[in-house]
């Protein structure tokens, strides 16, 4: 029986590609062993068990890039990650570690190749973040989802598999007429889907409130995802901008057949992009592939608060193929509005976009990795004690 470590997390574009990941590799092998190791207090801890897998939790966090207080305790907490990192692989003896970003992966890799296990790293974004790049030259594997990352890691050692995606986007058909009751939509009008992360964005968040403010057509509504942070503020602000029947006439009319569908956070992905004919997102990598996977027309709004800017980076290589339009995060709430009312009026558009965007996508990425994943199994010969 094969035995597997999976460590990351921090955020649903890291933790759910791993569990992704751990499907993949139980549907290769029904029985194998497979250990999440993630950050105490993250997503993880609460969507991995959900999932049906078991987590053990390190108490890192990340290394704040200005002054703060919070960096005192960051070199104690990596210290004693790294020791319980190595007591729980030492106890748990896995084929192969895989490290798929956030906090908890980078001592649990190096923790694994210090004992001569194989590793693998699954690296999402364009431009790797600095723990992926200095473990690169140590790791056995690396998995990527774009063209010329030899830039960063050993040419050797990279494969292009994509990245993977939830198992339930990948057949949306089926599930529109469940969607709209799940969420309270009403199937004859279009649907504009909001995503900002799973810790929402503050700038999408008053862009759409800028839309709100300005209006829309009868035959649209709204789903939305604030982000925990600021779900109340959306959710009362949000709630004033109904349909109205009838005007004064030196009133400002705001059309929105609906009250918003305004949630702090969406469970149910499949679903929300069974109903969306337009969405708007930030442009982290696993947000794009599962995009891409669905095949819709978005309009992506690149976070500037991320190393390298890199989501600027996975969003213009998106724009130049005419797969998605881009809003940069500063021109948003000026630019955001008027867009979204040209696209949802735009069918055409809609359909090229949606079109474009489906060409890239890389369904069967989780199998790929597994792959790959057993193949280093194969070359384990170091057994810890």
């Amino acid at each position: 029986m094969s035995r597997f470590i999976i460590s990351g997390g921090g955020t649903g574009g890291h933790v759910y590609p791993a569990i992704a990941i751990a499907q993949a590799i139980r549907r290769r092998e029904p029985g194998a062993e497979i250990l999440f190791v993630g950050a105490k207090g993250r997503l993880e801890m609460e969507k991995v068990p959900a999932a049906g897998f078991r987590i053990s939790g390190l108490p890192v966090a990340g290394f704040i890039r200005r002054a703060s207080w919070k960096n005192i305790t960051f070199s104690f907490k990596l210290l004693q990650s790294l020791r319980l990192a190595r007591s729980l692989i030492r106890k748990f003896n896995p084929d192969v570690v895989i490290g798929v970003g956030g906090y908890a992966s980078g001592p649990t890799l190096r923790v694994a190749v210090s004992l001569g296990i194989p590793a693998l790293i699954q690296e999402q974004n364009s431009f790797p973040g600095v723990t992926n790049r200095l473990l690169g030259n140590k790791v056995s594997a690396i998995c990527v989802a774009y063209d010329g990352m030899d830039r960063y890691f050993p040419g050797e050692k990279i494969i292009l598999t994509g990245n993977p995606v939830r198992s339930d986007l990948l057949a949306l058909s089926g599930h529109p007429a469940e969607a709209y009751v799940h969420f309270g939509l009403d199937p004859a009008r279009k649907t504009i889907l909001v995503l900002g992360g799973s810790g929402g964005a503050k700038t999408i968040n008053e862009s759409i409130l800028a839309l709100l403010e300005q209006g829309l057509p009868d035959d649209v509504q709204l789903l939305w995802q604030t982000g925990k942070t600021y779900y109340e503020r959306c959710k009362v602000q949000g709630a004033r901008f109904k349909y109205r029947d009838s005007f004064k006439e030196d009133q400002k009319p705001c059309f929105l057949s609906l009250e918003p569908c305004i949630l702090p956070f969406i469970d149910r992905m499949d679903l929300a992009y069974a109903v969306a004919d337009l969405v708007i997102s930030r442009a982290g990598a696993i947000a794009i592939s599962e995009l891409c996977v669905a095949g819709k027309p978005v309009i992506l709004i690149p976070s500037p608060n991320v190393a390298e800017d890199h989501q600027t980076k996975n969003a213009r290589a998106l724009a130049d193929q005419g797969a998605a339009a881009l809003v940069p995060d500063k021109e948003a709430k000026a630019i955001l509005p008027g867009m979204v009312i040209k696209l949802i009026r735009e069918e055409d558009t809609r359909q090229k976009l949606g079109q474009q965007i489906r060409n890239l996508a890389i369904p069967d990425a989780a199998d790929r990795i597994a792959d790959e994943v057993f193949k280093l199994a194969g070359t384990k010969t170091h057994r810890n004690g």
